[in-house]
């Protein structure tokens, strides 16, 4: 069963190639989001690449790994994560007045079980976490735009 659509999407206003600048640096995704700690590429980032990444919630620090599975200059990035089969998105749009970015998680074939069960004993229930994480995309999207426009 797939899991919901996050979703979150902000306009900026600075250039589609500021904007991607900022997000194709992917070791730069922990100023960005409140949850990622460190986000690694082994190799060049590219379409292809494996990345090691960490996340933290409070007390609670997991490693994850994914692979960037849609690399597209100042179009789009996005990568799959391993461990639970989401995919993750920054799609980049120009605008009269700069770019809109937009952020998704998407779970076409469902969140693996095992991340469900580690979410629900863990991190307050699935519908409670998926709501931190729209939060947390607002956040670092805002966080991008206050960078791209600074």
């Amino acid at each position: 069963m797939a899991a919901p659509l996050l979703h979150a999407q902000i306009d900026i206003n600075a250039p589609v190639e500021k904007v991607w600048a900022l997000v194709a640096d992917v070791r730069r995704m922990p100023q960005w989001s409140p949850q990622c700690r460190m986000m690694r590429t082994l190799g060049p980032v590219r379409q292809g690449a494996r990345t090691v990444n960490v996340n933290r919630r409070g007390l609670l620090v997991w490693p994850t790994t994914s692979r960037i599975t849609e690399f597209v200059p100042e179009k789009k990035l996005s990568f799959r994560v391993n461990e639970n089969g989401t995919i993750w998105s920054y799609e980049l749009e120009p605008t009269d007045s700069g770019t809109r970015l937009t952020e998704t998680r998407h779970a076409e074939n469902g969140v693996k079980p095992v991340s469900n069960m580690a979410v629900n004993r863990f991190m307050g229930g699935v519908p409670s976490f998926e709501q931190e994480l729209v939060e947390g995309m607002n956040q670092s999207l805002a966080r991008i735009k206050a960078a791209a426009e600074s």
